[in-house]
């Protein structure tokens, strides 16, 4: 909350780039992972099947609830196109740490939709989208082009995608206040068949961002003999320009009894200071020729921006500064499970379905973000922050 002879700002969040593994893209990644693999065209060069399914995605943690439907259709035409188109709903209910102890709880409703298509040539995928996502203080619009071309035999497959963003950030209580950021994106896929039962994935992506790029609630805090508690609040303020990359490489190997086991390294590094990287290993097991359980455990580590702390020594004390906990040095661990069932349907022009279930828990330890909740001690001795949040993502598919 800016503290103004207006009514009470409703702190909110905003979409915006962070290493993979911090809450926000975090939370991002993983209610929207299942819905990614349905809508990016293809890896080979194939057109994606026939579709259509409806989603359940829900996050619970920290204080902040996000939850919501996403229905997804895929039609293809004539064996070359595939026409695909998206909605997606996010409500929000938020009295997370940040808001508590520098605003009042609210409530929010983002929605998304998104149309693209994908054309088969030869040996050539490629494909376009555009995304829209409206907020009552954030719109983004996105459009996306992609290209993919099988080699030597169809053994190797290389990709790369382009991606450009536009944003407008308002503030709500605040008819004065609009701000611009502009994204662009660059993406190298490479996949491998190194042998029948082992497929190789390396990609990287480098990300350019422009413009307002920290939340217009968002305060920091600043040692203050005069005020009750010993420090005070006033807003953040980034940089204009961030540039960001990230390397991964990800490997699945099939078992002679048909399970499979799955790994990914990432590492990740931006022009702010922050470094991070990840590890995940996964298990797949078909209980039978329908039934199929999987298990996957994950952890992200990453250090502070440059220009992050808990807690400045005085107010203005630097040109740049920031108090998101998903800037500060934390790790987080994950460990998910999931089943699918596939059951055959013979109606009318549907062929088959299948029903889905994961569940995520998530667990994340700040190591200099501090718990503003505890009041009973000197400004900076409060002790860290950890929260842990469950992520749900329940569809079901229909093929024709």
């Amino acid at each position: 909350m800016v503290v103004t002879d207006r009514p009470v700002l409703t702190a909110r969040r905003r979409r915006r780039i962070t290493p993979l593994g911090t809450l926000g893209r975090g939370l991002s990644f993983a209610i929207g992972f299942a819905l990614v693999l349905l809508t990016a065209p293809a890896e080979a060069a194939i057109l994606p099947e026939d579709r259509s399914d409806v989603m359940y995605h829900g996050y619970e943690g920290g204080g902040l609830k996000v939850d919501g439907p996403s229905v997804l259709v895929r039609k293809a035409y004539k064996d070359k196109f595939s026409f695909w188109g998206n909605y997606y709903v996010d409500m929000i209910s938020s009295a997370s740490i940040d808001v508590i102890t520098t605003a009042s709880p609210y409530t929010e409703e983002r929605k998304e939709f998104s149309l693209g298509v994908d054309y088969l040539h030869g040996k050539t995928n490629m494909g376009a989208s555009y995304t829209n996502s409206e907020e009552s203080d954030y719109s983004a619009n996105a459009a996306r082009f992609s290209i993919n071309h099988d080699f030597f035999g169809d053994l190797t497959n290389v990709g790369i995608t382009y991606a450009r963003g536009w944003n407008e950030v308002r503030r709500n209580g605040d008819d004065l206040f609009l701000e611009e950021a502009k994204t662009q994106s660059y993406r190298l896929d490479l996949s491998q068949i190194v042998t029948k039962n082992f497929i190789l994935n390396m990609n990287y992506e480098g990300v350019t961002d422009e413009g307002f790029l920290n939340n217009p609630y968002r305060q920091i805090r600043y040692l203050d003999p005069s005020a009750a508690r010993g420090y005070s609040f006033e807003l953040e303020n980034y940089p204009r320009t961030r540039t960001s990359s990230a390397l991964a490489l990800r490997g699945m190997y099939f078992l002679p009894y048909r399970a499979s086991v799955k790994g990914e390294v990432r590492t990740y590094s931006d022009t702010w200071g922050i470094k991070g990287w990840n590890a995940e290993l996964g298990y797949v097991h078909p209980i039978t020729d329908k039934l199929i359980v999987e298990a996957s455990y994950r952890y992200y580590t990453q250090n502070k921006a440059d220009f992050y702390e808990d807690l400045f020594p005085y107010s203005q004390s630097q040109n740049y500064m920031a108090r998101d906990k998903e800037l500060s040095t934390y790790f987080n661990h994950t460990i998910g499970a999931g089943v699918s069932y596939e059951f055959n349907m013979g109606w009318g022009f549907l062929k088959r379905g299948e029903v889905s279930l994961l569940v995520d828990y998530m667990m994340f330890d700040y190591k200099d973000f501090r718990d503003l909740r505890v009041t009973d001690v000197p400004p900076g001795q409060e002790p860290m922050y950890s929260l842990q949040a469950t992520v749900v993502r329940a569809f079901i598919s229909f093929f024709y």
